[in-house]
């Protein structure tokens, strides 16, 4: 993360995105597979380090191998050809999105730590076990634990998201994209960035995507569905 000033001097703290190498790896058609998607992968792998079937995937769609892989759900009319390259202009400023990553873990945490119990009082014959949740179960009826029963256990290292963060600007050249606050997962990890399904995207968005080098980047959207093909982008800071 770092900072950035408004013009107004005011400082607003951002996470740096990189797209890394966004290609369209597939798509899925209504006719063939019984809805509409894109598939992009983003990153370079080596050959060696790629399974033999996926060698085969990317194979078939002329472009090298991906060190992942994800599927966005889109309109019929907001495919993109196989091969294209999505650029960071597919974003702009003051757009809102929604960001999927992997949270940090944090191991075996109790229950204060991790689902912000208030915990056990500090005296009145409390020994040992301040920080413990208490009861957990019943009596004789029903003689169990329900499911779900937030107890002290694994923290961390889920799939987080985080919905409504605000896009402070784009740099093209650079393939970066700058969110306000924070995005869930570690540095260097890998999030996901799509449209942000609870907004409503704003005018002059590129449709069906920015692509590097193609004229879809300068054609604004009449009406984009939420969750059209978004990208991958790698968590740089």
């Amino acid at each position: 993360m770092t900072r950035v000033f408004t013009e107004d001097g005011r400082h607003v703290p951002v996470t740096v995105l990189t797209v890394s190498d966004c290609q369209v790896v597939a798509v899925r058609t209504e006719e063939k597979d019984g809805y509409t998607a894109v598939q992009l992968g983003a990153g370079r792998a080596k050959a060696k380090n790629t399974t033999q079937p996926m060698r085969g995937h990317f194979a078939a769609a002329n472009v090298e191998p991906k060190r992942y892989v994800a599927e966005f759900r889109v309109s019929a009319d907001a495919l993109i050809d196989v091969g294209a390259e999505l650029s960071a202009e597919h974003f702009v400023a003051g757009q809102y999105v929604d960001v999927v990553g992997t949270s940090i873990g944090k191991g075996f945490a109790g229950v204060m730590k991790r689902h912000n119990f208030r915990g056990l009082r500090a005296t009145h014959g409390v020994s040992v076990s301040h920080r413990s949740h208490g009861s957990t179960g019943h009596r004789q009826d029903p003689g169990r634990v329900f499911k779900g029963k937030k107890m002290a256990g694994h923290m961390g290292a889920r799939r987080v998201t985080g919905q409504n963060l605000e896009i402070v600007s784009i740099d093209a050249e650079n393939g970066r994209i700058l969110i306000k606050g924070a995005v869930p997962g570690s540095r260097q990890g890998w999030v996901l960035v799509r449209d942000a399904v609870k907004r409503k995207a704003p005018d002059g968005l590129p449709f069906p995507a920015a692509i590097k080098g193609g004229a879809a980047a300068g054609q604004p959207a009449a009406e984009q569905s939420a969750g059209n093909a978004a990208g991958e982008a790698k968590n740089e800071e």
